[in-house]
């Protein structure tokens, strides 16, 4: 399969969202990553991103809207709790989980009887996504299991060949994915912590948020089924074997120094990322950096750890996940 690579102008973009409703599959920048884009209501485009990613069909995926209006061709209704948060975040990094309508494909959503929807804010996105005139299913646009793509670049490492094309957009300004909510209960529920954080929607709305347990333990691979994506399998990993290391950062540093001194006598080539405390920088880079270092053939990735509070606890999840909870204290 050729992978088209289209440009973000209107006639391409207007392109691309006609391979959308034929059924085909497009690569999409947002604020948070690149998504893998298929027509939600068809459950062949649907298992067709399953195959391209490569991704297990039980992990649901997240449906793409381009204004409020769409709300009503995916969910049956949105609580009161919903409509409050969209009103702050939206458009945003901010998914909310609600009970699907019928016509979404189960396929999109796992087999669920709920549905993660979002509006991003990104530019290139918003246009897309009005040119498609469905709603769009989406996970990120990478092999499943490989840290998720921010640039175009990292798109096509993975998915060339395999989709049917890629828009050719900029870097993504988040890079993280989006916060996932379930607002179907008594009270919101953060099932996968992203760039909007607890604390932020406490602030603005006086609402009191509550993490998922889930996002506390490794969950048991065999009879865990995830209500959002993300929540089960192994993610973000590179080729490299990633360590986190957290405590004193003095002690921290001297064990990774240590470590990487035995492991470049055995041969291996190791690598440090350290962020120190800027969380904000650690989620735009962290995926792209991961990458970078796959490229370099570093065998033994060191990861000094974030302090677990805001938005560092979003990260944290993301790192924790890419060494598959390998973690050394100092």
């Amino acid at each position: 399969m050729e992978t088209l690579k289209f440009e973000v102008d209107q006639e391409s973009i207007e392109k691309a969202g006609e391979i959308i409703r034929k059924g085909g599959l497009i690569a999409f920048p947002t604020e948070t990553v690149y998504g893998l884009g298929a027509n939600a209501y068809d459950s062949r485009a649907v298992r067709s991103v399953y195959a391209a990613k490569g991704r297990p069909s039980d992990n649901p995926m997240i449906v793409h809207i381009a204004h409020f209006d769409q709300l009503e061709d995916v969910v049956s209704e949105v609580p009161e709790v919903g409509r409050q948060l969209m009103d702050v975040f939206w458009p945003g990094p901010m998914t909310l989980i609600m009970k699907k309508n019928d016509e979404i494909s189960d396929a999109t959503t796992g087999g669920l009887d709920t549905v993660g929807v979002r509006m991003p804010s990104n530019r290139t996105a918003a246009a897309f996504l009005n040119s498609c005139r469905v709603p769009v299913a989406a996970p990120s646009a990478n092999l499943s299991g490989k840290p998720s793509p921010t640039t175009c670049e990292d798109v096509l490492e993975d998915m060339d060949g395999r989709i049917d094309g890629i828009i050719m957009g900029e870097q993504c300004d988040v890079g993280i994915e989006s916060t996932v909510i379930d607002v179907t209960g008594d009270h919101p529920v953060i099932l996968r912590p992203g760039f909007i954080t607890a604390e932020m929607i406490r602030k603005s709305l006086n609402i009191e948020v509550t993490y998922d347990p889930a996002l506390f333990m490794e969950p048991d691979q065999s009879d865990f089924h995830p209500k959002a994506p993300g929540m089960k399998y192994k993610h973000y990993s590179p080729k490299a074997d990633v360590q986190i290391v957290e405590g004193d950062q003095e002690k921290a540093l001297q064990i990774i120094g240590e470590l990487s001194t035995k492991a470049q006598a055995e041969g291996k080539k190791t690598a440090l990322i350290d962020y120190g405390r800027d969380s904000r920088e650690a989620a735009r880079d962290f995926f792209a950096r991961l990458r970078e270092l796959d490229r370099e053939d570093v065998d033994i990735i060191y990861v000094y750890a974030l302090p677990e509070e805001d938005l560092g606890f979003s990260v944290m999840n993301r790192m924790l996940k890419s060494a598959g909870y390998n973690v050394i204290h100092a």
